[in-house]
């Protein structure tokens, strides 16, 4: 093979991995975005939707509506929301950690569902 043809084979496997990279990171998730989940919660027991996605670095926004007055309380990140029945209470707060939350209700410490954080 001549140096010609093997500098060209060379200069096409570059630029087919270049491009495959930057494909790769421009469609890759890097966090950073804003996420707002209205959720409802019915009898103190069950939560709709059960599992709320996230990002790390994401800016979280938490809606809760309840029919019941009570605590709703994620794990990890320590946040408690007193809910009113009938009321929406809302927090906002950085993803900075990633985890699989619970959710729970707290005076009976009924699981409700999960925050999902994927890095």
């Amino acid at each position: 093979m001549s140096k010609t043809r093997a500098l060209v084979v060379v200069a096409l496997l570059v630029i087919f991995f270049v491009a495959g990279g930057i494909v790769i990171y421009v469609n890759g998730h890097h966090g950073g975005q804003n996420r707002i989940f209205n959720v409802t919660v019915t009898g103190a027991t069950t939560m709709s939707p059960p599992t709320l996605q996230a990002y790390q670095h994401d800016t979280i926004t938490i809606n809760i509506s309840s029919d019941t007055d009570g605590e709703i309380h994620v794990h990890q990140y320590d946040i408690a929301f007193d809910t009113k029945a009938g009321q929406v209470v809302s927090h906002t707060f950085k993803a900075d950690n990633t985890c699989s939350c619970d959710i729970e209700w707290e005076s009976t410490s009924h699981p409700l569902g999960t925050l999902v954080v994927s890095p």
